[in-house]
């Protein structure tokens, strides 16, 4: 059973967000999983990818609202900081021993679940409106859209 469920007011509309939303949730129920199944060095290798995953979102994320101009983009990069700070002491917390995993995956799931409904679900309108705005790609054409995945996530979104 997994220890996170995706639920469809978590959805903000933007079809690639949502997608990145729920590769994290997946990543964290991956990680839940191996706590009660694996060893140190694949339990620190998950968490790596989580984290890095996790920070290419923010990067992408961050960008949509600057291409959009949104009035609060600021505050919102301030609020991922913070997140990043936290994750990274449970990463050195991790390495140096300590057993992290029950804090980590409350805050990792509070923390998510809490900042998609409140803090992202603020920015959706400016950033569908710059999306339109821009041009009317759907991901396949090569365009804005097509080039922002390619540089954060590669071929994979």
């Amino acid at each position: 059973m997994p220890y996170m469920t995706w639920q469809d007011d978590l959805n903000t509309g933007i079809k690639v967000i949502d997608n990145q939303h729920r590769r994290i949730v997946e990543m964290i129920n991956h990680l839940h999983e191996a706590m009660n199944h694996s060893g140190h060095q694949e339990l620190n290798d998950i968490l790596d990818e989580l984290v890095d995953y996790t920070l290419s979102h923010f990067t992408f994320e961050e960008s949509l609202m600057e291409d959009a101009g949104y009035e609060f983009t600021r505050a919102h990069k301030r609020v991922h900081e913070v997140f990043v700070k936290r994750v990274s002491e449970y990463r050195l917390r991790f390495r140096a021993g300590e057993d992290i995993g029950q804090e980590l995956m409350h805050t990792l799931s509070h923390w998510l679940f809490n900042h998609i409904r409140n803090d992202d679900k603020a920015i959706v309108d400016a950033v569908r409106r710059h999306m339109q705005d821009v041009s009317q790609d759907d991901g396949s054409s090569g365009g804005w859209l097509a080039r922002s995945l390619k540089r954060f996530f590669g071929g994979r979104h």
